[in-house]
């Protein structure tokens, strides 16, 4: 059997009429920037986030960029990041002129740990930057918790958590803002690269609306010196399309994680862990073992595409050399043990299956 870590071919075969349909009407109509198509989407998805605001922007790390921006924050502050997060998350900070300042993740839930951010607090830190790993919310009330004590903005990177839980509030609507991406691959992609940005505040929001068009509210009138930084309008109109099929996409996700996690109580893999009070949408399903490499490959003769997700964490990256020397090491042990098995939409159970059986044979308990 072969299993691919994602087909999106086969995705966007099951809905190609609406889509069809989304691409003539922005082509017949001749308006392909910052028309109605994005103006109704950033609608449905404001209040699918059940945020006031959302802004559709060029994509996930525009859009963090964009909101550190928008709050001020820049040369000589400091932002608290996840240690371990793709390395968008930090370089949104370094874009901005600011400091990325790393913390180390819960060892069960991947995200930041909360317990740990009060001692990398200075009196430079401006804002805390907590990301929603795999799908899964980070622990949102302890970190706002600590914001609040301290005084700072807090941001979600909500990027792979389109539609996820934390006490029946969405992500995206848990700190001061968020940012989104709809990269094709994530849980609500486009059909290229796009991002959003959402809040409840208004003055940051009208802020975000003109960082993203040259800093412009008027035509030709440019009170700051912005980006050009705005989700098209053909994006838009795919992902109208499939925004109303989001949370079924995400139910699958997770029928597949639940049998995922009852098979795979055979193998000598650490599994994901879910807190309580918290409903992830399973971006991707992360296992750890201290035989990845091998496991990989033997998942891969066998058929199964899998992915590690981050082989390097961004201390370890060349762009970040002055961090190399950094006492993280958990981001490290999760480099070399993590991997993601195969989540989509159009996975069948009986791969799943098949993929739990291959990890099984290969490490049983």
């Amino acid at each position: 059997m072969v299993v691919p870590f994602l087909d999106l071919s086969k995705l966007h075969q099951s809905i190609a009429t609406p889509l069809d349909e989304a691409y003539r009407k922005v082509m017949n109509s001749g308006w392909f920037i910052m028309g109605p198509e994005l103006d109704a989407f950033e609608s449905e998805f404001a209040q699918y986030c059940e945020v006031k605001h959302c802004i559709g922007v060029a994509n996930g790390l525009e859009a963090l960029h964009l909101l550190l921006r928008a709050y001020g924050i820049g040369a000589g502050d400091e932002v608290i990041v996840p240690s371990n997060t793709f390395i968008a998350t930090w370089l949104a900070v370094t874009e901005c002129g600011a400091t990325p300042v790393a913390v180390e993740p819960d060892v069960y839930t991947h995200n930041i740990n909360p317990a740990l951010i009060g001692a990398a607090i200075t009196s430079r830190t401006r804002a805390i930057m907590p990301v929603h790993l795999y799908g899964q919310p980070a622990d949102m009330d302890a970190i706002n918790a600590i914001a609040e004590k301290h005084g700072l903005i807090v941001i979600e990177d909500a990027a792979q958590a389109q539609g996820a839980l934390y006490k029946n509030r969405r992500a995206g609507a848990l700190g001061h803002a968020a940012a989104t991406s709809f990269y094709p691959g994530k849980n609500l992609g486009a059909l290229g690269d796009g991002g959003a940005v959402l809040t409840n505040d208004d003055a940051i929001a009208d802020k975000v609306k003109q960082l993203r068009n040259y800093g412009s509210k008027v035509k030709y009138q440019h009170d700051l010196a912005g980006y050009n930084s705005r989700l098209d309008e053909m994006q838009a109109a795919f992902l109208r399309v499939k925004l109303p099929l989001l949370d079924s996409w995400n139910a699958h996700r997770r029928e597949i994680a639940k049998l995922y996690s009852e098979l795979l109580v055979e193998a000598d893999v650490v599994l994901p862990v879910v807190p309580e009070n918290i409903q992830p949408v399973w971006h991707l399903y992360v296992i750890r073992t201290k035989q990845r490499d091998a496991l990989k490959a033997h998942l891969e003769a066998n058929g199964v595409s899998t992915v590690i997700h981050y082989p390097i964490p961004p201390h370890k990256q060349a762009c970040y050399q002055d961090y190399s020397t950094c006492d993280l090491p958990i981001a490290e042990a999760f480099a070399d043990e993590v991997l993601s098995l195969p989540v989509s939409p159009t996975m069948t159970m009986d791969e799943v299956k098949y993929v739990a059986k291959v990890i099984v044979e290969f490490c049983p308990k």
